[in-house]
């Protein structure tokens, strides 16, 4: 019965998260998360916070927030917090992204942006990536109200520089610039330093990839103070509680340990490596990733067939049905076990 529905819920198409299996030995290497544990710490502050779950958190989540400003180097009062970068994404979309003229994005992106523009009825435009799947900076000098780029992209692992981003800034001085950085630490460079210089700058990361917290679901935006307040006036208007407790504490934790989340993350840049290696030997197409995974396809052989002879084999991939990118698969990185699995079996199958 969907009567009772609104108008708006009829026009809907939900976002689709990657498949979480439910059977035992399942080689996971479809939804981009961290194959190791967070550092101890985050377990023991957990456990130190227990004693006040009886009482409601800090509602500014200041401490976070705190912690947060003193690893990049900005003002408390330039950070928000949120539950997983897409609870601050959706904050982003409705605070500051609904105006007359289009948001724009790439077409072949994060597939919550078309979902949130649809969700808060917001006009936007795809702006195709170039041949070589690239975002090409020139392509988004058109009239917008905002423009919106992954960095690096998802799911093409591609990444701008800083120096491009900072160019597309002073382009566009009077249009908003959000730069998603889910996967910036795995070789990217942040756009966190130019906010000082630039009041059309919004960066917004997320503590579920490099600090292996997708658990725990904190993410946070960085950018000068107006933009950060919108963000608070919306929050306050649909959820002044967003970060439970233990998921302040633990946050924290995790920030602060920056000798455990430079090992992991260099564990991960060279078992990315040496998959892309692997990979090519056996005639695989590789794009110059930045991220947490790469996306490959093989000429000979079609995606959707080869994810679903992974599946049977007991390896998952993310295998996306869109024109351009049928024939790739994301592949996350995990441990060399993990990949080297991997490897076995395309090897059998190709």
């Amino acid at each position: 019965m969907t009567r009772f529905w609104s108008p708006v819920v009829h026009t809907l198409s939900p976002y689709v998260p990657g498949e979480q299996p439910k059977e035992d030995g399942i080689v996971k290497l479809n939804t981009n998360e961290n194959p190791y544990p967070p550092s101890p710490r985050v377990e023991e502050a957990i456990a130190g916070a227990t004693d006040r779950l009886r009482l409601y958190p800090d509602p500014r989540a200041t401490k976070l927030r705190e912690a947060i400003a003193s690893r990049y180097g900005v003002a408390a009062e330039e950070v928000f917090v949120g539950n997983g970068s897409d609870e601050v994404l959706a904050h982003t979309f409705q605070a500051l992204l609904r105006h007359d003229a289009p948001l724009l994005f790439p077409d072949i992106t994060y597939s919550f942006y078309p979902v949130y523009s649809g969700l808060y009825g917001i006009a936007h435009e795809e702006v195709p990536l170039d041949a070589a799947m690239r975002v090409e900076l020139a392509d988004y000098r058109r009239p917008c109200s905002a423009i919106l780029l992954p960095n690096p992209n998802a799911p093409t692992g591609i990444a701008l520089s800083r120096g491009e981003i900072e160019a597309l800034l002073r382009e566009h001085p009077d249009q908003l610039v959000v730069i998603d950085e889910a996967y910036i630490d795995f070789g990217g460079e942040s756009a966190v330093p130019l906010v000082a210089r630039y009041d059309n700058l919004l960066v917004v990361q997320t503590l579920s990839k490099s600090r292996a917290l997708a658990g725990l679901r904190v993410g946070f935006a960085i950018g000068q103070r107006p933009l950060i307040e919108a963000l608070e006036r919306v929050k306050d208007s649909f959820n002044s509680y967003p970060l439970g407790g233990l998921a302040q504490a633990g946050a924290i934790a995790a920030i602060e340990d920056e000798a455990w989340f430079s090992a992991t993350r260099q564990r991960i840049i060279a078992s990315r490596e040496k998959l892309v290696r692997d990979l090519s030997e056996i005639g695989f197409e590789v794009l110059p990733s930045a991220a947490n995974f790469v996306f490959a396809r093989h000429p000979d052989h079609r995606g959707a067939k080869l994810f679903a002879q992974l599946r049977e084999q007991g390896v998952l991939v993310r295998h996306f049905r869109k024109s351009r990118i049928e024939d790739f698969l994301r592949i996350t990185i995990g441990t060399d076990q993990q990949c080297g699995r991997l490897i076995t079996v395309l090897r059998k199958l190709i």
